[in-house]
């Protein structure tokens, strides 16, 4: 459940470190407290502190210095790509396309929850190629029933909104969506959950299933260790939730502080940042609580999950994507279940592999803001930018041409 989230981290460290490699680390000086670093006297001191500047979606990765007397909290300089309604996130084409038809999209465990950013490049990427997406965002739990009937649920509240009012801001009338094919793209734990909705509705769902890096393993097998890891979680939690309760009850002020302590700076205070790092960290109390209750063990569980899509999927056409260094992936095991049954109603199930791992959708793109001096940094991320990227632009690529060959 958590591989998708931690390996997505590491990449994102990844980054930071290579910033590191080029800049010496920041060095406090003149401290008005030299015995408590982080203490109020200096953290509100604007000379003290220069951390490098990094930024997750949306915006270069780069360096540059905080200085917190400068900074405007009420605005914000970064245009977004897409419009939060209900709960879910829209990502119109480009302004002036008519849309070729509605992609549903839902991410993998925990970074499902913050699509805006841990998906932001693909997301854009198919945008521009025409699509109107709606993402679905999810807290994670073991009960996959139950959050599957969830985003059935906050996608069709949010599709039936933008069909009685359009996308005015987007120049798209009612008249220009209503008629629109459905699809759907799900990531890791998201194409367990668009799989789930294919079998468990028979109304209201999509045309056609993209379902990439499919992963459904018993809990014990999906990160290691889990069940000592409920153990050691229900000692903590005592520990946990007023540290978690004092991040909640800070100030936006004070919780910038702590971010930029962490060298993650929020642009300008940007108040869409902040939902979405809020609604990452609402996962854990729920997740941590599970845990302490000795909860160790999805439900449905996988062997009963693919006996459902053996008996009850529902989608006439679908993709099965994977990656050649997917090392977590169970996209043929589900093959076997999906073909019998798709095919028993006229339907086909189409399987491709490309070049990547698992969190290959996740990849960004930073635009890395070369110093004036080049550096065998910059040539590093620069080459490790366009491996990455090129295996997101082949899934985007693949995506789009099949879904084009469903329109023909």
């Amino acid at each position: 459940m958590a591989s998708t989230c931690a390996s997505y981290i590491a990449s994102t460290t990844f980054t930071c470190n290579l910033h590191q490699i080029k800049h010496n680390p920041f060095i406090p000086n003149n401290l008005s407290d030299p015995f408590h670093l982080f203490s109020s006297t200096n953290l509100n001191n604007p000379k003290l502190f220069k951390f490098p500047k990094m930024t997750l979606s949306n915006d270069y990765v780069g360096i540059g210095s905080f200085n917190s007397t400068r900074t405007n909290y009420n605005a914000s300089t970064s245009a977004k790509f897409y419009k939060r309604m209900d709960s879910c996130l829209v990502i119109p084409p480009p302004k002036g396309t008519k849309p070729k038809a509605i992609i549903k999209f839902v991410g993998g465990a925990f970074i499902g929850a913050v699509p805006e950013v841990s998906y932001s490049y693909l997301l854009e990427n198919l945008g521009r190629e025409g699509y109107l997406i709606i993402c679905v965002p999810y807290n994670v739990t073991f009960d996959h029933a139950q959050v599957t009937r969830q985003v059935f649920e906050r996608f069709h509240a949010c599709f039936d909104s933008v069909l009685a009012s359009g996308l005015p801001d987007a120049g798209l009338s009612a008249a220009d969506i209503v008629d629109l094919p459905l699809y759907s793209v799900g990531h890791s734990n998201g194409a367990l959950i668009q799989a789930l909705v294919g079998s468990y509705f028979c109304e209201k769902i999509p045309k056609a299933n993209v379902i990439i890096s499919y992963n459904n393993r018993p809990a014990s097998e999906a990160v290691p260790y889990f069940e000592q890891l409920g153990l050691l979680v229900g000692q903590m939690v005592p520990v946990i939730s007023p540290v978690y309760s004092m991040a909640q009850s800070a100030s936006g002020d004070a919780l910038k502080v702590l971010l930029d302590s962490a060298g993650t700076i929020i642009p300008d205070y940007d108040p869409e940042t902040v939902v979405s790092l809020t609604k990452f960290a609402d996962q854990l109390p729920s997740v941590f609580g599970e845990l302490a209750q000795g909860v160790s063990e999805f439900k449905p569980t996988p062997s009963e999950n693919l006996e459902c899509f053996k008996n009850a999927y529902n989608v006439k056409r679908t993709l099965l994507v994977k990656f050649d260094l997917d090392t977590i992936d169970e996209t043929d095991r589900l093959e076997e279940k999906l073909k019998p049954r798709v095919e028993s109603f006229g339907g086909k199930v189409e399987k491709i592999a490309l070049t990547g791992n698992h969190i290959t959708p996740c990849i960004q793109e930073p635009k890395w803001r070369v110093g004036a001096v080049y550096t065998p940094a910059d040539a590093i991320v620069q080459a490790v930018k366009t491996l990455s990227s090129n295996d997101t632009k082949g899934l985007c690529t693949t995506i789009v041409n099949w879904f084009s060959r469903l329109e023909e």
